[in-house]
C-alpha cells in the first residue's frame, strides 16, 4: 500500500512506529500507555483541512495561526507531544486518575491526556485565544472527548482559585513560571514546561516541594511564545545576511550589528577538544553547560542559506551558544566526524579569535571530563535570599530565581 492510498488508522500506526524507534534512538523509552493513547485518538480530527499524510507527520507541527512572519498557535509535533507526556507519566508513577491542567490548547494534547488520566481523572484544557478553544472544544466533542473542559482565560492568573492539580502540562514557550502554576500544583505535584533559559528552550518536568520546584527530567524542544501578561519579547540582533543573535536575559551588545557582522569577515580560527563522542551524546546540556560558563553570552542562530554559503558553521543553526567578548565573536562550530564518533570544537574572529575559540574548548573539555553531567534545574520565589539557593549558576527572572546545577548539591531536594 503506498502512503497516498493508506488510511488514517494505518498512518497512525506508523506515526507512533516512527515516535518509537525516535525515542530509541535518543536512549528513551516511549511508555505502553501513551503508546495506546497515541494508537487510538485519529489525531486527523484535530487537524480539520490538512491532508492525512501531514495530520500524521511525527516530526512536524501544523496548524499554525500566524501573526505576520510568527507563528502564534499550533497544533504540536507529535514527537515531542508524546516526549512531553513521557516526562510526565515517569515523573509522577503513570498519569491513571491524575487531575491536570493543559496550558496552550489545540485539543489533541488534551484528548491523549483525557485517554491517559482514565475515568478517574479529570482534564482542563486553557488558551488565551477564543478562536483556538473554540476549535478545540469542536474538536474533542467531535473526537468524542465530552468531559475535557475548556477554557478561555490568560493562563499567567489562576484558572480555578483554590483548585490543584497533579500534573500542569505547558504546550506554550514560557520565560518564566507564574506563582498561580505553583499554587495550582499539589505538593508533589508536576509542572512540564518548555522554558526558556539563556535564550534556549527545554521542556523541564519539575516537581513542587513547597515553594520551590526541583526538575526530574528535561528535553530539547521548541514551542510558539507565550502571549497575555506572562510574554516576554524574545530580542535579536541581525548581524548578517541570514545570521542572528539571540537575547533574552537581558544582555546589552555595546557593538553595531554591522560591526559584529564584518568579524564574521575576517579570517577563521579554530580550536577542538580532541575528543571522540557517540551519536547519542546529549549536546543539549552541553549547551547549558556553556551558557552558564562562558562571559558576554548569546545564542547564535543562522537560515540555511548563511550555513550553506559558509558565512557561519554553528553546531545547530537554530541556536548554538556563542559569545562577543572585546571585538571578538566565538561560537560552538559543527561537529567534526571520524567514523561513527565526532569531535567538538569552536569557531571563533576578530583580533584575539584563537584565544576565544580555545577558551570556549576549555569548557567543552571540562564537561567531558565531568562525565558529560545532565543539569538540575531549580526555581524558588524572587524573594529567597542568595544563601537559600542551592549551587549553581543563578538566573533571575520576573517571578523566580532560577538555578542551574551540574552536581549533586547538598540543598537541593531529591
Amino acid at each position: 500500500m503506498s502512503v497516498g492510498t493508506m488510511g488514517s488508522e494505518s498512518l497512525r500506526d506508523a506515526m507512533v512506529d516512527q515516535i518509537a524507534a525516535d525515542h530509541a534512538g535518543k536512549g528513551l523509552v516511549l511508555r505502553p500507555e501513551v503508546e495506546a493513547a497515541l494508537r487510538k485518538v485519529p489525531r486527523e480530527v484535530f487537524t480539520p483541512g490538512l491532508p492525512l499524510q501531514k495530520a500524521y507527520d511525527a516530526n512536524a507541527a501544523v496548524l499554525k495561526k500566524m501573526r505576520g512572519a510568527e507563528a502564534i498557535s499550533s497544533v504540536s509535533a507529535p514527537y515531542l507531544i508524546a516526549e512531553m507526556l513521557g516526562q510526565a507519566a515517569n515523573a509522577l508513577g503513570g498519569l491513571e486518575g491524575r487531575h491536570a491542567l493543559e496550558i496552550g490548547s489545540g485539543g489533541y494534547n488534551a484528548s491523549l491526556l483525557r485517554e491517559l488520566v482514565g475515568p478517574t481523572g479529570s482534564v482542563t484544557t486553557v488558551d488565551i485565544d477564543p478562536e483556538v478553544t473554540g476549535r478545540a472544544a469542536a474538536c474533542l466533542a467531535a473526537a468524542g472527548y465530552h468531559d475535557v473542559t475548556v477554557v478561555c482565560a490568560d493562563a499567567e492568573h489562576p484558572i480555578a482559585p483554590g483548585r490543584r492539580h497533579d500534573l500542569i502540562i505547558v504546550t506554550v514557550g514560557a520565560w518564566d513560571v507564574p506563582p498561580a502554576w505553583r499554587d495550582q500544583l499539589t505538593d508533589g505535584g508536576v509542572l512540564v514546561v518548555p522554558l526558556r533559559t539563556f535564550g534556549m528552550t527545554r521542556s523541564w518536568a519539575l516537581r513542587r516541594y513547597g515553594d520551590r520546584l526541583v526538575s526530574q527530567s528535561h528535553r530539547l524542544c521548541g514551542f510558539v511564545s507565550m502571549q497575555g501578561d506572562g510574554a516576554h519579547e524574545m530580542r535579536y540582533l541581525d548581524i548578517a545576511d541570514g545570521v542572528h543573535l539571540r537575547l533574552d536575559e537581558d544582555q546589552r551588545i555595546d557593538h553595531d550589528p554591522a560591526a559584529v557582522g564584518a568579524l564574521l569577515t575576517q579570517p577563521r580560527e579554530e580550536a577542538w577538544a580532541g575528543v571522540s563522542l557517540p551519536p547519542v551524546t546529549v549536546l543539549a546540556d552541553l549547551d547549558l553547560w556553556l551558557a552558564t560558563r562562558l562571559t558576554h553570552f548569546v545564542v547564535l542562530s543562522a537560515q540555511e542559506t548563511a550555513v550553506r554559503s559558509g558565512v557561519v558553521a554553528p553546531g545547530w543553526r537554530f541556536g548554538t551558544p556563542a559569545t562577543l567578548d572585546e571585538g571578538t565573536f566565538a561560537y560552538r562550530s559543527a561537529l567534526r566526524w571520524t567514523g561513527r564518533l565526532f569531535d567538538l570544537g569552536a569557531y571563533a574572529h576578530g583580533p584575539a579569535a584563537a584565544a576565544a575559540a580555545e577558551r570556549m574548548v576549555e569548557h567543552m573539555r571540562a564537561w567531558v571530563d565531568a562525565g558529560n553531567p545532565t543539569p538540575r534545574l531549580h526555581v524558588l520565589p524572587a524573594h529567597t535570599p542568595h544563601g537559600d539557593l542551592p549551587a549553581g549558576a543563578v538566573l533571575d527572572k520576573r517571578h523566580n530565581r532560577l538555578v542551574l546545577a551540574f552536581t549533586p548539591d547538598e540543598k537541593g531536594i531529591d
